[in-house]
């Protein structure tokens, strides 16, 4: 018994030694746990200060101030998703109505042109053929790409609206090429011979059409999207921007020495590039505001459009007649400010003077015109027509502005100003041939 009592405390001394070997050869147990407890203690304490807060007056604000952050950031995350499903939505209803114009001629085989349109811009600069590189002809012609431009439907059988200068060389052939990649050839049905609008025509019905908006409502800094044939090349590019500027005024030329002035028209900083001519300028509904036409070249983003309130009217009329018909009066004219008042010691400061041109040819009355069978002449003054004041100010109103909003057939009452007496004039407009 002994011997069993004395082998017991053996074993009890010997686990009783390995135990304490144990924490004597293990220093990092007691380490962790002291820390462990410390941890416990700093946590406890800082969320207990935290809660403090918390509940405090400084710490209700706190969490106010937190919500109304979050809420904030999740509404400005909120509007940037919904614009830009608006744009992507507007992309997806528009593009199928939007078309790519490619001209082809036939030319000399020695010469070369560039793929591009005779992309009009305010300073000169243009996008159109390129010169020839030899002046050599061997007679022989091939069928020859020499350029592209844009366009869109207006009418499900096939009615389609660009620009002018994409379509005035009667020698070239037109073909539409359709978002399908279909091929159409295309008929010039109709040009305004005073603004840079045409209208063409290809066989077919049940054309998806664009919606045309309201160009008179829009407003400086709205969102704006351009759909084209950039470079002749990417057919339905999208660019997107603002409404930079309004009722501009620019005199646009091309690379053959063709110029013309464009009127009261919208300026962009959406990417317009050359191909894009006729093609639609969009608002956030997707209603065409505007019909591309011109680029600042050197220049940042600038680009403008037709307001499309100056084409409805050509539409209405190729729909109704199959052509356009422009009103005209018969004069060549200046219009008058305070310098010109001061410089020619005239009795206004503002209306239409009735001058010559330049040449012995440019006759300031056309003979057998309106204007001429009602008794205008030279030196002449036009200060109103119908009420409305001819000038050149910050509400500028041009003279064949003013004149392009009759049809052929209109009679008219003008106000001039005829050998030192003010008359009221009866004028009716003929139809510019």
């Amino acid at each position: 018994m002994k011997n069993e009592n004395n082998n017991e405390n053996i074993s009890e001394a010997n686990a009783n030694s390995l135990d304490y070997s144990e924490k004597k050869n293990n220093p990092g147990k007691i380490l962790v746990i002291f820390l462990g407890i410390i941890l416990v203690v700093f946590v406890s304490s800082g969320m207990g200060a935290i809660f403090g807060f918390l509940a405090s007056k400084g710490g209700a604000q706190f969490l106010t101030n937190f919500k109304k952050e979050q809420s904030e950031t999740e509404i400005v995350k909120q509007k940037i998703i919904q614009e830009d499903s608006a744009v992507i939505e507007v992309v997806k209803k528009s593009t199928p109505a939007v078309v790519s114009i490619v001209i082809t001629k036939d030319v000399p085989k020695i010469q070369n042109f560039r793929r591009f349109d005779n992309f009009f811009n305010p300073f000169e600069f243009y996008f159109g053929p390129e010169d020839y590189y030899s002046n050599e002809d061997s007679g022989e012609t091939k069928k020859q790409t020499i350029g592209g431009g844009t366009g869109f439907f207006i009418t499900p059988d096939g009615m389609i609206v660009t620009n002018r200068h994409v379509v005035d060389d009667s020698s070239a052939d037109y073909t539409i090429v359709a978002n399908d990649e279909k091929e159409y050839p295309a008929k010039v049905l109709a040009i305004d011979p005073n603004n840079d609008i045409a209208i063409l025509k290809i066989e077919g019905e049940n054309y998806p059409i664009l919606e045309l908006g309201d160009s008179d409502a829009i407003q400086i800094g709205q969102t704006v999207i351009a759909i084209g044939n950039s470079l002749g090349e990417f057919s339905n590019t999208v660019s997107r921007g603002i409404i930079s500027g309004l009722q501009r005024d620019l005199t646009a030329g091309n690379g053959l020495r063709q110029t013309e002035k464009l009127n009261n028209i919208i300026q962009t900083d959406a990417a317009i590039n050359p191909g894009n001519s006729g093609g639609p300028l969009l608002d956030i509904n997707g209603q065409v505001i505007g019909i591309n036409v011109a680029i600042a070249e050197n220049a940042q983003n600038i680009g403008f459009a037709i307001p499309i309130e100056q084409v409805k009217k050509n539409i209405d009329q190729v729909k109704k007649t199959g052509k356009i018909s422009t009103p005209y009066l018969g004069v060549r004219y200046v219009l008058i400010d305070e310098y010109l008042q001061k410089e020619n010691d005239l009795p206004y400061n503002y209306g239409a003077l009735v001058a010559r041109g330049n040449k012995i040819t440019d006759l300031a009355v056309l003979p057998g015109s309106p204007a001429d069978k009602a008794g205008i002449v030279e030196n002449d003054i036009i200060l109103e027509i119908e009420g409305k004041k001819i000038n050149s100010g910050k509400e500028k109103q041009d003279l064949s502005e003013i004149i392009s909003q009759y049809s052929a057939g209109d009679e008219i009452t003008l106000k001039i100003w005829h050998k030192g007496d003010e008359k009221n004039i009866e004028v009716k407009l003929a139809e510019r041939k």
